[in-house]
């Protein structure tokens, strides 16, 4: 579903919500050695990033859509765990800007069609070096 959704905002940046819960490392599948976070649900968001013009490369989620998603979450005993977002045009990692804009320490899945959209997981700690604040995740996908 995530792939449909950013791949239906193209030429623009597609954007999401990931809303799920955090696990302690031991009920984790498969066990982690740190905490870690199932994702549940997918919330597809509209890019209201302003100029339009610019939305191929940048991309903002409108608040009140967040507060929605956070209330939504609550009376479910859910988290809102980060974002998702694509790169129309570049590789699936995070840019300068994606984490000079975003709201840190967070996780945020990017996806490319440059890169046969396969989500890659990163944490964004924010740091003055831009990008050089970004990890790269493990993941794993069950169905």
């Amino acid at each position: 579903m995530l792939r449909r959704v950013l791949a239906a905002a193209l030429p623009a940046e597609g954007c999401a919500l990931l809303l799920g819960e955090r696990l302690p490392a031991m009920f984790a599948t498969p066990p982690c050695e740190a905490p870690c976070w199932r994702l549940d649900w997918i919330w597809p968001c509209l890019n209201v990033w302003q100029p339009q013009a610019e939305r191929h490369r940048r991309f903002a989620i409108d608040p009140r859509e967040q507060l929605q998603a956070q209330r939504w979450c609550r009376d479910r005993g859910l988290l809102v765990l980060g974002s998702a977002h694509s790169h129309p045009r570049s590789a699936p990692q995070p840019s300068a800007s994606d984490c000079a804009l975003a709201f840190t320490p967070c996780l945020q899945l990017i996806l490319s069609p440059i890169d046969a959209w396969i989500p890659h997981c990163w944490w964004l700690e924010g740091s003055p070096e831009g990008a050089a604040g970004s990890r790269a995740l493990p993941w794993t996908m069950e169905t």
